[in-house]
């Protein structure tokens, strides 16, 4: 069976080499804030994603809280990527490991 595997915030932010991050979140909450190179993903764009991204190329699912995410990370693996993570804590960790200053 094809799985995925859980990934920490700071191991997302060290991450080394080409990687595709998607964001599950709704598109307002994606407008507000995102990780950077973050692209939305929603089912709208998923064929696409899959027609157009690498299988070899590691695949880091967000959500908002690293619940949801899992379930699409299992969907994505399911699709013959052959790593894909689910980003613990989602979003909101790492907005609160990673802080913008507004001012």
């Amino acid at each position: 069976m094809t799985t995925f595997s859980h990934i920490s915030v700071q191991d997302v932010a060290d991450f080394k080499g080409d990687v595709s991050i998607v964001d599950i979140r709704d598109p307002q909450s994606y407008a507000n804030g995102h990780i950077p190179n973050a692209k939305p993903l929603n089912n709208d764009n998923f064929s696409e994603f899959v027609e157009q991204t690498p299988k070899d190329k590691p695949v880091v699912v967000v959500c908002y809280h690293g619940v949801s995410s899992q379930q699409a990370a299992q969907v994505i693996a399911q699709q013959g990527f052959e790593t894909v993570y689910s980003m613990d804590g989602g979003f909101e960790a790492w907005r609160l490991a990673n802080p913008v200053d507004t001012e």
